[in-house]
């Protein structure tokens, strides 16, 4: 079976009026087409990309253009916005 391996970008938590879930981070997939993030539903992600200790899934859309929503395990800390997470089939 071929491991099927992609980066991804954290941009920020999901957020409300007054919270912050830190358990639930928006992610943009870089080199794909929005249309083509819609098959990742279910994928594992790992932060950081490098040696991942934080691992979540793939739970589903925020709006139209490509961003998944991934709901973590542990809450990933404030250092792991705007950077870089490796997505797993």
């Amino acid at each position: 079976m071929i491991q099927v391996e992609r980066e991804g970008l954290i941009l920020n938590y999901r957020l409300g009026r007054k919270t912050q879930n830190s358990k639930t981070c928006l992610i943009k997939v870089l080199d794909e087409c929005p249309s083509g993030s819609k098959q990742m539903i279910g994928w594992k992600v790992g932060w950081p990309a490098d040696d991942p200790k934080v691992f979540g899934k793939i739970v589903g859309f925020h709006g139209r253009k490509g961003t998944l929503r991934v709901k973590f395990k542990k809450g990933v800390p404030g250092q792991a916005l705007n950077s870089r997470v490796k997505i797993l089939k």
